[in-house]
């Protein structure tokens, strides 16, 4: 069974909500980002995102952009993003999901790129650029490798296809709780109730809303509603804010153990 699926069956079994975080591969370095995921797998985080980084990321945020490129800068390749999960599931064993644009798959090769990160231990892959109706070559190959594609819903997507949309998934839906970007806010938005509840009229699969979850009291809340949060761009922040320190993971960690608590035990 798929790591993804198999955690969120645990979950589900225990009656608890899932925790996913988003961080950049390669932010500050890739063994960086080795350290995290293993802290991680440590600090009930359910699902690891991890961003393949891209040139021009569309779909974030001025926080997550900038991780990109200090990554880009400091030289992280898919490739080489591909071997660091390969030495992260030498010792963790929480579900990895890349969240990666297209280009990058379509220049490495979609059947490539899939088989090769299946084997270094890859559970799905979020490409956001990549509508299922464009995805007829994606999908057969996910299947094959025994991958998950993980797609979007947004606030403005008609129920139409809302249900065309999942019914092409598996792991999860992610649903983008704004319209625009990544990004940390002050509030929730008020679209997550009555579209987790639009969702659920047409699939089954676990729900993980984010975009602007930033704190354990905005987590609490969201978890109400949904299956799995998402927490990103306040992760990545705080990486930022302590890229040069010794102190960098267990800072981050700290930030991590208070939003898990907040999922868990709300």
């Amino acid at each position: 069974m798929n790591r993804i699926t198999e955690r969120f069956n645990r979950l589900a079994s225990a009656g608890q909500k899932g925790f996913i975080v988003y961080i950049t591969a390669g932010d500050p370095g890739l063994e960086t980002t080795r350290e995290l995921a293993l802290a991680f797998d440590r600090a009930e985080v359910d699902v690891l995102e991890l961003g393949v980084p891209f040139s021009d990321p569309l779909a974030d945020g001025t926080v997550n952009q900038l991780a990109a490129q200090r990554a880009l800068e400091a030289g992280t390749t898919p490739a080489q993003v591909l071997a660091t999960v390969a030495a992260i599931r030498r010792t963790a064993t929480l579900p990895i999901v890349l969240y990666v644009y297209f280009n990058l798959i379509h220049r490495f090769g979609v059947e490539r790129f899939v088989r090769e990160a299946a084997a270094a231990g890859v559970d799905g892959l979020l490409v956001l650029d990549l509508p299922p109706e464009e995805a007829e070559a994606y999908e057969p190959v996910m299947r094959a490798a025994g991958l998950c594609p993980i797609y979007l819903v947004a606030p403005t997507t008609p129920e139409a296809r809302l249900a065309r949309i999942v019914s092409h998934g598996r792991g999860f839906v992610y649903y983008v709780s704004r319209e625009g970007v990544t990004g940390m806010q002050t509030s929730v938005s008020q679209t997550i109730a009555p579209m987790t509840a639009l969702i659920r009229k047409h699939t089954a699969l676990p729900i993980a809303v984010g975009f602007g979850i930033s704190n354990p009291e905005q987590a609490r809340e969201v978890a109400r509603h949904a299956d799995a949060i998402v927490v990103g761009s306040a992760v990545v922040s705080r990486m930022a804010r302590h890229a040069r320190d010794a102190t960098l993971v267990p800072e981050v960690v700290t930030l991590v153990e208070g939003l898990a608590r907040a999922v868990k035990q709300p």
